[in-house]
Parts: C-alpha cells; sequence; structure tokens
C-alpha cells in the first residue's frame, strides 16, 4: 500500500492555512481523479472518490479493483465544501459511499453533473432529481463564484442521450486570474485541443493510465498523449490523474508522462495522495 502524502489531520490542517495572499489558488490531489481547489476561501471538489466501494463490489469478481494508496480523508470530515463535480456516471467519479457523507457534513453544498445524468445521479444518490446542478458541452453556470464549463469527453466515445447531451464531460473551470482544465476520463478526439486552446488553461488535469482492452474497462489518455495535449493547449501547467488507485488500471508517471513533458517542454507537476501544491 502506498501512504499518503499527508491524510486526515494533518490533511484537514493544510487545507485550513490562510492563503499568504488573495488570489493563492491551493490544489490537493486526493487520489484517482479527485482534486480539492481553494481559491479566495472557497473550495471546489473535483470527482472524490473517497470509499473503498469498488474494492467491496469487485472483491469476489475477476476484476478486483485493489487499492494501490491509503485513503487520505473520510468525506464526511471536509467541511466548509461549497461546490462538488461529477464528470460522469461511473463509480470512481460519482460514488454514492463518497457523496452522500459528503452532502451530509456539508449541508449548503452544491453539485455540478452532466444534464443527461440527471436521472442516473437522483437514483444514485436518493436526492431530488430537480437539485444537482446540469451542465453541458460549451454551457457555462457560475457556482458559488467558481464559473464552470462543459467540455466533451470521450470515454470511450463522446456519448449523448436521446436530446444530444453529452454524457461525458470535462469541466473549464475559471476563478480569479486562474482558468483550469479537469478531464474527466477521456480519450483525444478532433477538436478537442483546438476548444481547450481557446481557454488559456493555467492547469491540465489530464488522465494517463491509457487504453487499454484487456482491462476490460473504458480507456484514457496515457502520459506521452497527456503531455501532448497539455502542449498542444499551451497548459503552463500539467498534473497527471487517474493512476496509483487500483492496481489492474494504473500507470507509472516516469515511464511516460514525465519524459514526454520534459521532450515537448511542458511545466508538470506529479503530486502524491494528499499533496497539497500552491500554483505559481
Amino acid at each position: 500500500m502506498i501512504p499518503a502524502f499527508q491524510k486526515d489531520g494533518a490533511l484537514l490542517a493544510d487545507i485550513a492555512r490562510p492563503a499568504a495572499s488573495a488570489d493563492e489558488l491551493r490544489i490537493w490531489w486526493l487520489g484517482q481523479s479527485g482534486f480539492l481547489l481553494r481559491h479566495a476561501g472557497s473550495l471546489l471538489l473535483l470527482d472524490p472518490y473517497l470509499s473503498d466501494s469498488l474494492t467491496e463490489k469487485y472483491a469476489a469478481t475477476d476484476k478486483p479493483h485493489t487499492r494501490m494508496t491509503e485513503r487520505v480523508v473520510l468525506p464526511g470530515a471536509l467541511r466548509g465544501i461549497d461546490v462538488v463535480t461529477s464528470s460522469h456516471n461511473h463509480t470512481d467519479h460519482l460514488d454514492a459511499a463518497t457523496l452522500l457523507p459528503l452532502f451530509e457534513a456539508n449541508s449548503g453544498v452544491q453539485f455540478v453533473i452532466p444534464e443527461a445524468n440527471r436521472d442516473f445521479v437522483a437514483a444514485r444518490l436518493g436526492c431530488e432529481p430537480a437539485w444537482p446542478i446540469g451542465l453541458d458541452d460549451a454551457r457555462t453556470v457560475v457556482v458559488a463564484g467558481w464559473q464552470i464549463t462543459g467540455i466533451a469527453s470521450a470515454h470511450n466515445e463522446r456519448q449523448t442521450d436521446e436530446a444530444g447531451r453529452h454524457q461525458f464531460l470535462g469541466y473549464i473551470i475559471r476563478r480569479g486570474p486562474w482558468t483550469l482544465y479537469h478531464s474527466g476520463d477521456t480519450l483525444l478526439y478532433p477538436g478537442l485541443a483546438e476548444t481547450l486552446s481557446e481557454y488559456a488553461v493555467d492547469v491540465a488535469f489530464l488522465p494517463i493510465n491509457g487504453n487499454r482492452p484487456e482491462r476490460r474497462v473504458a480507456g484514457n489518455l496515457n502520459g506521452t498523449e497527456a503531455a501532448a495535449l497539455a502542449s498542444e493547449i499551451g497548459a503552463r501547467w500539467a498534473v497527471p490523474h487517474h493512476f496509483e488507485m487500483f492496481e489492474f488500471n494504473t500507470a507509472d508517471p516516469a515511464e511516460e508522462f514525465i519524459p514526454a513533458c520534459k521532450s515537448l517542454g511542458v511545466t508538470f507537476r506529479v503530486l502524491r495522495a494528499g499533496e497539497g501544491w500552491t500554483v505559481g
């Protein structure tokens, strides 16, 4: 088991530490595709997976989800969360065992989802169907001071509902002077880089676990592709995710992502689970 960089009380104390400046952007990687962002006292939580629900679900199957890294915090211990996102319906991005205690501990939290997934989300979480805030490709909302724009993702294809709304999204997030892109889960597709290039992305959170059919799960960018996408869109920093959670579906950043970033001149930051980073 890979130890967390920091967890529980130490992580919570780091999150509570006062900002050094008014426009400080602080980021914590919580494992898999989960990131916590803090700016001007507001907390945005992206795609959290903070349970062992998948390990328990698949324990007696031919596709065990053996956890690699310690859990960094119990979801109900996170307080003061203003906004939570889910990029799509897969459990490591929409986990009832994470979200229900998180919502109970943060009564005023707002929840952003793909509009196409509203009925599924309501059924999984037992929430009022009208409660989540729905987005689609190229649609923008402002939630608790965070401007969030949907960007279609391909996992493995761009899938839509009967109304043409995308079921897999990434999000462009803007607050203060900062612009970030959280991919959710995605492969490359025509036009993605051109769309993202329009946003002047400071930090791009990109998956690196790759697309291997023998895993029998939907795939993602590999490390080389993630570095190339960060380079093509002119991101100031590339931050990898979707690794070191499950043994059967991971990648080592040192094998592809880091060498590719160095080759392309992409500035990168590889975080350890529970580690915080003050951008810039």
